[in-house]
């Protein structure tokens, strides 16, 4: 239908079912993006305010995806695709392949019931493949969360749990695909000082050290022990309380970290200035504790999972576990058994 095109106070496109964007139409609108239809197909659109940070930043995600496009033809590595991209009336609109459910809302519409560990192994796999496959070519996301992790198909079945008196859903399928590219950054180009969402945050990052590939590497540790736990671990929004949750998680930062931090308020003869007795420090006792005692069992592919995840969240970026690293792990040996198999046929299937 015709009408004016208008934005509302924020630089957000007003949009109505039916409306057409240059021949796609919006069918309606779950979560983040538009679902639409592009060439009779189903497509989820992405509408860019009309703002010029937020036009520039767009730009810089169409430029990205049409890089790992690319670099992906095949689609192996668990990245979004782009389908297409256009301007509208100052909009810039990114169509996709339409998923289902991000990891977050899928949590949440769980009541936040932790997802099994075969199914955050599965999951854990094609993330650290798909963040893996960005640092091999000079990119590193910068804003890994739950609600940039969607899974292919959120399609589930429905359990009753007697213990807690309530339905749950169980996945049928785990695969997943890595969204949001609008601020993922190349290694030459500028970095700036804060990146990430506040949870998953590394500590660098918090301390003004600068960054690089391994802040996406801790971003994914504290991905997988929320999927393990169903709920934040860093749940704070103050960055000294932030720190002091890391080092009642994880133990004390280390003091060459904080010699070199540029932010002296957080520390005091080279330990970090937090009082254990304040009401931020009851809070931080109350809601966090030592990593281990969050294990839920001594089962071996806990116990691995864990120590993955220990490796991911090492406080010294130059000693953290690389993401190829990560693949190696003996978390997902079965993987790797899997992969030797494989290779085993195909080098038979060549000597026949």
């Amino acid at each position: 239908r015709s009408r004016s095109v208008e934005d509302d106070d924020e630089g957000h496109l007003i949009y109505h079912t039916g409306d057409m964007l240059k021949a796609r139409c919006i069918e309606y609108t779950p979560f983040f993006f538009l679902r639409c239809f592009l060439d009779g197909a189903r497509v989820a659109l992405k509408i860019i305010k009309n703002i010029d940070r937020y036009r520039e930043a767009a730009v810089s995600e169409v430029e990205v995806l049409e890089q790992l496009k690319t670099l992906d033809c095949n689609s192996k590595h668990a990245c979004v695709r782009m389908i297409d991209w256009f301007d509208y009336h100052g909009h810039i609109c990114i169509a996709f392949e339409l998923l289902g459910l991000s990891t977050y809302d899928f949590l949440k519409e769980n009541n936040f019931q932790p997802f099994p560990v075969d199914h955050i192994r599965h999951m854990a796999y094609q993330i650290i493949r798909a963040v893996d496959f960005l640092h091999k070519n000079k990119l590193t996301h910068t804003d890994l969360k739950p609600e940039n992790i969607l899974f292919i198909n959120s399609d589930y079945d429905l359990k009753y749990n007697r213990d807690m008196k309530r339905d749950e859903r169980k996945l049928k399928n785990p695969d997943i695909k890595i969204v949001d590219f609008g601020n993922a950054t190349y290694d030459h180009e500028h970095h700036t000082s804060v990146v990430s969402t506040r949870h998953y945050r590394a500590p660098e990052v918090i301390l003004d050290l600068g960054w690089n590939h391994s802040c996406d590497v801790w971003s994914v540790g504290c991905i997988l022990i929320e999927y393990y736990l169903g709920s934040t671990l860093f749940q704070t929004h103050d960055s000294k309380e932030h720190l002091a949750m890391m080092e009642r998680v994880l133990g004390p930062i280390p003091r060459n970290l904080l010699e070199k931090t540029k932010k002296r308020r957080f520390v005091n003869r080279y330990k970090l200035d937090w009082d254990v007795h304040s009401s931020s420090g009851r809070y931080v006792r109350k809601h966090c504790k030592p990593l281990k005692d969050y294990l839920a069992s001594k089962g071996e592919a806990h116990l691995q999972l864990f120590d993955l995840i220990e490796k991911m969240m090492e406080y010294d970026p130059a000693k953290r576990l690389s993401l190829e690293q990560a693949l190696r792990h003996p978390f997902f040996s079965c993987y790797h058994k899997s992969s030797k198999s494989n290779s085993t046929s195909s080098s038979s299937s060549k000597a026949d």
